[in-house]
This record gives structure tokens, sequence and C-alpha cells, in this order.
């Protein structure tokens, strides 16, 4: 039994890293779609935004799958969907073909990571949870940042990079879902015989009296975090080209890529920091490297855009565990998966709503203008954050 339980637990972190890698691998591929199309920018950031919106949509309507069938089960039905959408991506023909491969990638991409979650959970022989949190984590941001780092590196340098750099993801998803078949099924966390609500309504909770401010810090540090990183995961590659003088698909992946890499180095580092703490020097990060990154449209060094890049990963890890942290001890126990929805869904429009904006911007005006307007909106929201976590927010003793 303990092997068995062993050779679970390694499959499903193999089927979490493959399914996450392939929800980012399209991200350094965006200028090559846009130069095959003739697409705008606009039709760029919507392609990002639909995927974003299509996991906002699983996470909402489909959370309840994962207690009533068994995480089993809907990490084998989310591999098999994300599987098919990366082979749709492959065999793309035009804008709105490969908006249905986005879509379904975007759905499955919230079933993998919540249910090989909760498995990792289950399956953690040590029973310590705050490892097993740490370990998703882990697993999560190493599958982001190899999905555009491989399918860069292969588009760089190989024929037919719009076919060739999904190949890697493929096979390997191949193999992630023959494994779930072999791995046992796990018991449902609602018994058969409990009354079930419907799998499609949402389970949200916003906590309320003196711990509903530290939530809502919490959740828009997240929705900062979110915002900087898709900014690099949906428009790094168009904006890159006038600021460093590397190009091509590799830089742009390999940017993506450290920033996720670094940003989960830097979590571990700080996991032991008081909360407080890691909420201030987040946010002031944000607020540095977007004033660098606004400079950097007029200089164009690639020194400052390196620290810029070195900032935002400090910032991403320090809010996103900060974020969570303060969720986790808010959260009453009838309420914590309601609670941790509620602030994924805050975040998750942080992928969404300035995204959209900068695209608008950019097909209007420039990418010059746009990429400025986002710096300033972000590094201004940012001091407002900061504002009220060091002046007006006073963390409960239990955080």
């Amino acid at each position: 039994v303990s092997h068995i339980q062993s050779t679970s637990y390694l499959w499903v972190c193999f089927a979490m890293i493959v399914g996450v890698m392939g929800t980012a691998l399209a991200s350094p591929l965006y200028p090559l779609y846009q130069q095959a199309w003739q697409l705008s920018t606009g039709a760029i950031t919507i392609l990002y935004v639909v995927y974003m919106a299509s996991a906002l949509s699983s996470l909402l309507f489909l959370g309840r799958i994962r207690d009533q069938r068994g995480f089993i089960i809907v990490l084998r039905g989310g591999l098999i969907l994300v599987t098919t959408g990366i082979v749709f991506s492959t065999l793309a023909w035009d804008y709105w073909s490969f908006m249905l491969s986005r879509i379904a990638i975007g759905l499955a991409s919230s079933l993998i990571v919540t249910s090989a979650s909760i498995g990792l959970t289950k399956l953690n022989r040590s029973k310590d949870l705050q490892r097993a949190a740490a370990t998703s984590s882990l697993l999560i941001a190493f599958g982001f940042g190899l999905g555009p780092v491989i399918g860069g590196l292969i588009a760089q340098w190989l024929p037919y990079p719009l076919r060739s750099s999904y190949i890697p993801s493929i096979i390997m998803g191949l193999m992630a879902i023959y494994a779930l078949f072999i791995v046992p099924n796990h018991a449902p966390s609602v018994s058969v015989n409990a009354p079930r609500k419907a799998f499609w309504r949402p389970s949200l909770y916003i906590p309320a009296g003196a711990q509903r401010l530290p939530f809502l810090i919490g959740a828009l540090n997240a929705f900062t975090a979110f915002a900087m990183f898709s900014l690099f995961a949906s428009l790094a590659p168009s904006f890159m080209n006038s600021m460093v003088p590397w190009h091509g698909p590799a830089v742009s992946g390999l940017s993506i890529g450290v920033i996720l890499f670094l940003s989960s180095g830097f979590q571990l580092l700080v996991r032991q920091w008081p909360l407080k703490r890691n909420l201030i020097i987040g946010l002031s990060s944000f607020f540095i490297s977007n004033i660098l990154l606004a400079l950097n449209t007029q200089h164009a060094s690639p020194w400052l855009f390196i620290s810029c890049l070195l900032l935002l990963a400090l910032g991403h890890g320090l809010c996103l565990i900060g974020g969570m942290s303060i969720v986790n001890r808010v959260a009453l126990p009838e309420h914590r998966a309601a609670t941790t929805s509620s602030y994924l869904v805050i975040a998750y429009f942080g992928a969404i709503i300035p995204i959209l904006g900068m695209g608008y911007l950019a097909d209007q005006f420039s990418m010059t203008t746009a990429l400025f307007s986002f710096c300033f909106s972000l590094s201004s929201f940012s001091a407002v954050l900061l504002f009220f976590t060091i002046r007006k927010v006073k963390i409960p003793h239990q955080l």
C-alpha cells in the first residue's frame, strides 16, 4: 500500500507539471501567430483573456466535481481535455480554431490544478498540509515556467514552430493520461449518500467584520501579481523587441520562465518571514519594477529590463505567498474552500481586466502608450495597496 501511494503521489506530481505546462506554452508563440494571421495586438490579448476567462469559469462552475467524483477522475478528465486542446493548437488553421483550443486548455487548467492539489494532500504520507501546499505551489510555478521555455526554444531553432513547439507537451500528456489510468481511484470527498448540490453552482464567500479588509488586501495583492505576470505572458514578445538586443521566441519564453522560477525560489526563501513584511516588500517591488519598465520604453537598456524582471519575480512571489497566507488564516473552516475560490476569482480578474485595457490602448494608440499606461496604473495601484497595508490594515493576532 505504501509503495502504491508513493507511486501515485509521483504520478500526480508529474500530471500537475504536464497539465500546467501545456497551458502556458503558447505565450512566446503569439508574435508568430500575429505574423502568420495578420492579427492586431488587441486580438492577441483577447486570445490570452479568453484562456483566463475559461480557467475562471472552470473554477467557478466546475469546482464541485472534484468533491463529487474524486480527484483522480477529475484529474484524468482535465489531462485528456488539456492534451486535446494542445493537439487542436497544433492543428489550428486560423484565429478562431486556435481560440477554440485555448478555451479547452483554460477549462482544463483549473480542473488540473485543483484536483492535483487535493491529490497531493491526500497522498502525502507525512500528512503535513503546509508541505503539501508548498509542493503544489512549486509544481505549478515549475510547470508554468517550463512550458514557455520549451516552447520558445523549439520555436527559435526548429522548423514549423507553430507545430513542433507542442510535440513535447503532447507526448508528456499522453504519458500522464496512461499513468493516471493505472493509479487507483480514491473515494470522493462527498459521501454517495449525502445530498448533492448542483456541480455548476459557484461556491464563494468573503469574510465579514474585522477579517474582511485583510482578506481584500490579500486578494488584491494576488490581483496585482496576476496582472504583472499576465503582461509578460501575453505581450512580452511585442514590447521586448524595442527594449533588449536579443530577439525571438526563446528570449520571451525564457523571460516568462525566469519570472516563475525565481518567484517560486523567493517563496521558499521567505516562507518563515512575517506575513506583513512579505506584503510590504512585494508591493514595493511591483512599484519599482513598473517604474523601471516605463523608463525602459525610452532608454531600451537591457540592464533596466533585467532589474525590472528580478523585482517583478520578487514581487510576484512575495505577494502571492502573503495573499494566500492571509486567506488561510482568516478563512473559517466551514468556509475555507469558498473563501479560497473568492480569492482566486479576484486574482483571475487581474489577468483579464488590465490586459484587455492594454490591448485596446495598443490598437488605438501604440504599444509604447499602452505599456506606459499599464505601468503608471499598476504602480499607482501598488502604492495605494502599500499604504493600506502599512497604515490602515491591522493584521489580526492570529495572522
